[in-house]
């Protein structure tokens, strides 16, 4: 016997899209690598100093 197939909604299935719209603050991937990065060197630079 074959099995059933389930069908999901698209929310309940992961293929749904959130679109927030235009408004708020928007940021790139690459501005939070460059502020991780300046984060992590200022905690560095704490740490060395005490």
């Amino acid at each position: 016997m074959a099995k059933e197939k389930v069908s999901l909604p698209s929310s309940m299935g992961g293929l749904m899209r959130f679109d927030g719209g235009e408004g708020g603050l928007q940021i790139s991937p690459g501005q939070v690598i460059i502020f991780t990065l300046i984060v992590s060197g200022f905690i560095l630079m704490l740490r060395l100093l005490k």
